[in-house]
């Protein structure tokens, strides 16, 4: 009796448990979005840094919008699957991409 009460304390334990959300940085310098391009998962963060001295938006078109000040950071916790383009909507020569997993 005394190993199955030990065993059913240490089962909890070996329960594989949900990962842990991301924060994925994007860094906003010289008009550029770096890394062009993120792979991220539902549920994890992506926060832009916005190096320059004007403000940026980080666009979808038909979608969410964050307002990223100068010397400043915007962020999203990203709620669904799926790939987006956005954009600055002040500076639409700035592009980036975003795939979110489920």
């Amino acid at each position: 009796m005394r190993a199955s009460f030990l065993l059913l304390a240490v089962a909890p334990a070996l329960v594989a448990s949900p990962a842990l959300a991301a924060t994925i940085e994007v860094t906003i310098d010289k008009l550029v979005f770096s890394p062009a391009s993120v792979q991220a998962k539902v549920g994890d963060t992506i926060e832009w840094t916005n190096k320059d001295v004007i403000a940026h938006t980080a666009t979808v078109k038909g979608g969410w919008e964050v307002m990223i000040p100068p010397k400043a950071k915007g962020k999203i916790t990203l709620k669904q699957a799926g790939e987006v383009d956005y954009f600055c909507r002040f500076h639409p020569n700035m592009k980036g991409r975003l795939e979110a997993s489920p």
